[in-house]
């Protein structure tokens, strides 16, 4: 930190003029994009995909709980896992707080993995989440919304809408983190409306954002199966533990 350019106020508000105009620009970008996101063709999804939930079994028409609007973050956490993975971990303690304001816009969240349901429970139980969390397991639900081509599913390839990046993923037997959405129409037809993957969905992680806003940045570049010292862990596997000395208690 010490090595960091220094500079007068007057410097600072030149800089920060400069930027605020990117920032502005960005910002009508961004809304112009949430458009064209909308105005994507809705697909109807054809097959009757039933996951195991708190309440027993349940169709993805089911899942949106009465309303018309459903938000599925795939959750990477595998049948052979002992635990979730520590990013979607770290992504998944934001979600709680946006329950009831998505509800009283008619949205449903939550969460889905390929674990067993007995999985999901124990390990929401040591996170205290509150989301719904259901599980897609016996079911291709993974895979028909992270590859979307028959020749992609047989190959187990083609995530992020085949990205170079993610060229050597064979989701057979990788999971991967995705956001989907989907509107049920007024005859009960379920259809596809959106999906994003890996940075996609970084804009929906509000940590991301306040440390992309922090003097020292996220300090943080790769994946899950190789976190350096910044990667987010598991907030109960910090150590030692963040001391939070100006909260409430």
């Amino acid at each position: 930190m010490s090595n960091h350019q220094v500079g007068t106020r007057e410097e600072w508000l030149a800089a920060r003029r400069a930027l605020l105009a990117r920032e502005k620009e960005l910002t009508r970008r961004s809304d112009e994009l949430a458009r064209e996101r909308r105005a994507l063709p809705w697909v109807p999804v054809e097959t009757e995909y039933v996951f195991a939930t708190d309440a027993g079994p349940r169709t993805l028409a089911e899942l949106f709980d009465g309303r018309s609007q459903l938000l599925v973050y795939h959750l990477m956490f595998g049948p052979d896992d002992e635990a979730a993975c520590p990013g979607c971990t770290y992504y998944s303690d934001h979600l709680d707080g946006s329950l009831e304001h998505l509800a009283a816009h008619d949205v449903t969240l939550l969460a889905a993995s390929r674990a067993p349901l007995s999985k999901l429970q124990a390990y929401r139980r040591r996170m205290g989440w509150r989301f719904p969390w259901v599980s897609s397991h016996g079911t291709a639900f993974n895979l028909d919304f992270t590859l979307f081509t028959e020749a992609e599913r047989r190959a187990g390839r083609g995530y992020n809408f085949g990205t170079p990046g993610a060229l050597g993923i064979d989701l057979n037997d990788t999971e991967v983190m995705a956001f989907s959405a989907f509107a049920l129409g007024e005859d009960g037809t379920v259809f596809h409306t959106y999906s994003a993957y890996d940075r996609g969905t970084d804009v929906l992680n509000p940590a991301w954002q306040l440390l992309d806003r922090a003097p020292l940045g996220r300090d943080a570049t790769a994946t899950c199966d190789g976190p350096p010292a910044g990667w987010p862990r598991r907030r109960d596997e910090y150590d030692p533990a963040p001391e939070l000395s100006l909260a409430a208690g």
